[in-house]
């Protein structure tokens, strides 16, 4: 973190950039006060890139388009019932809002909408210290009447008001306590995190859609696993990712199991680690990081003490996918990132079969033909799970899969591997046999298919002795 010094001095810099010195000489000129607020005075003290200019202003939405229309490309309004308009200004995105200070009946997230008066009454009803402090512009003046200087220094999160008021307005909050808890590194103050445990039931006032982004926002910083455990720790994931909590399976002293809940989370940060490793600066993988969170929510409903103090979990990667299918459609996931993460779990046991003996060629095409796009995700994912401390059972592990993307490269030099096909299509298949368009053709075709996995290319030729010998035993 840099010194207050060098942090005031980059948000000198930033208010003399072009977008901000304009809008901030068009607000003055205009009479109105005009603040930058929030995520980019914190980022500035923090050192971090400032990618977003949020501002905050006593202009209404209507005399913000009238102070902005001038100096601005573009203009467009994403929220002035909520006081909010965005204009692109010499090449930034920025978002100017009327100061807030809404009034919440405790029973919905929609609040009555209250223009406020001043910028304390809108710094005092923001989600924590450390997001509610302003620049003054012109004048360079910081404003900061929660101390989010100090709780930045101390790395601390707390919020403007009692947490509890402030999460009674917003349930949303809490799961954002979480997101900076990891994005940021902060520990979360008592007062708040005794706050979330009371008010846990509250999130269900919350849309699925908002709790699914902040979900998404907590999976994505360098470490979720912070915020993971705030929200199993508080209650708050009981109500929103069931299935998480649920994995602390009670552990007994005659039958011994790995603690599932601490072997996902990590499990989660190995697959991390792999996507970093494999795919340096591109954006965070949201599939395999909800397959690597969720791949084992199938062991609870499959547990089974076994004689002897072993302890099984049998098929729990096909009941784990249908659990987290459930839940991904109940969070609101597209159809494209639940079907991908439910093919990775149900997939992510198969390998370890290829350490108990020897892979034939066609085990190896099933094996690709099965995780079709999503093998680069199955490797990283595979690999993630090991996670024991056996150093020799972990080498060996690794050696085995390393053996397999091998074979797997080497295949795929030799044949088309990622579009494996039969040798014949369905019109061939009706020419050679003779047959109309119907069930019997899908039957030979699948019959192809299965001779082309166990085989390899054959050549049209001898396919289509393979095919009539077929249909002839089959007749």
């Amino acid at each position: 973190m840099p010194s207050v010094a060098q942090a005031l001095e980059r948000l000198r810099s930033l208010a003399a950039s072009g977008a901000v010195s304009t809008l901030a000489a068009a607000f003055d000129a205009a009479g109105f006060e005009l603040a930058l607020v929030g995520g980019p005075v914190r980022d500035a003290f923090l050192g971090r890139h400032v990618s977003d200019l949020d501002f905050t202003t006593n202009a209404t939405p209507e005399e913000i388009l009238t102070v902005v229309t001038p100096i601005a490309s573009a203009t467009w309004d994403v929220g002035r019932q909520f006081g909010t308009i965005a204009a692109r200004v010499r090449g930034e995105q920025v978002e100017i809002t009327t100061y807030r200070s809404d009034v919440y009946d405790g029973a919905t997230r929609k609040p009555e909408v209250t223009f406020g008066a001043s910028i304390h009454e809108d710094l005092v009803r923001r989600d924590f210290t450390v997001n509610a402090m302003a620049l003054r512009l012109p004048q360079q003046e910081l404003v900061d009447d929660g101390g989010g200087l100090d709780d930045l220094l101390a790395t601390r999160l707390r919020t403007p008001q009692s947490p509890t008021v402030s999460f009674r307005d917003d349930p949303l909050r809490m799961m954002r306590a979480a997101r900076f808890a990891s994005q940021l590194g902060f520990t979360v103050a008592d007062d708040v995190r005794e706050a979330m445990a009371a008010l846990a039931d509250t999130v269900a006032i919350v849309s699925a859609e908002r709790i699914r982004d902040e979900l998404v926002k907590i999976l994505s910083t360098d470490d979720p696993i912070p915020g993971l455990r705030l929200l199993v720790d508080t209650g708050i994931a009981e109500r929103i990712l069931p299935e998480l909590p649920a994995m602390r399976l009670e552990i007994d002293e005659h039958h011994h199991h790995k603690d599932v809940y601490e072997h996902s989370l990590t499990v989660l940060s190995q697959a991390i680690g792999y996507e970093h490793d494999r795919h340096p600066g591109e954006a965070p993988d949201l599939v395999l990081r909800l397959a690597a969170l969720l791949h084992d929510i199938g062991k609870p409903a499959t547990r089974r003490l076994e004689p002897g103090g072993a302890v099984s979990f049998h098929h729990h990667d096909l009941v784990g996918a249908k659990l987290a299918r459930k839940r991904l459609r109940a969070l609101r996931f597209d159809n494209d990132t639940i079907d991908a993460v439910t093919k990775l779990i149900e997939l992510h046991l198969r390998f370890f079969g290829y350490t108990d003996g020897a892979w034939t060629d066609s085990a190896v095409r099933r094996y690709v033909r099965d995780a079709g796009d999503q093998l680069e995700r199955l490797h990283e994912l595979t690999r993630s799970d090991v996670t024991t401390r056996n150093r020799r059972k972990a080498d060996r592990l690794g050696f085995a899969y390393d053996d397999l993307e091998e074979r797997i490269a080497a295949l795929r030099d030799q044949e088309e591997l990622d579009a494996i096909r039969p040798d014949l299509s369905g019109d061939d298949i009706m020419r050679v046999l003779g047959i109309p368009p119907g069930r019997e053709v899908g039957e030979a075709y699948r019959f192809l298919l299965e001779t082309r996995m166990e085989s390899g290319p054959l050549g049209a030729e001898e396919a289509e002795a393979r095919l009539r010998a077929w249909w002839a035993d089959r007749a």
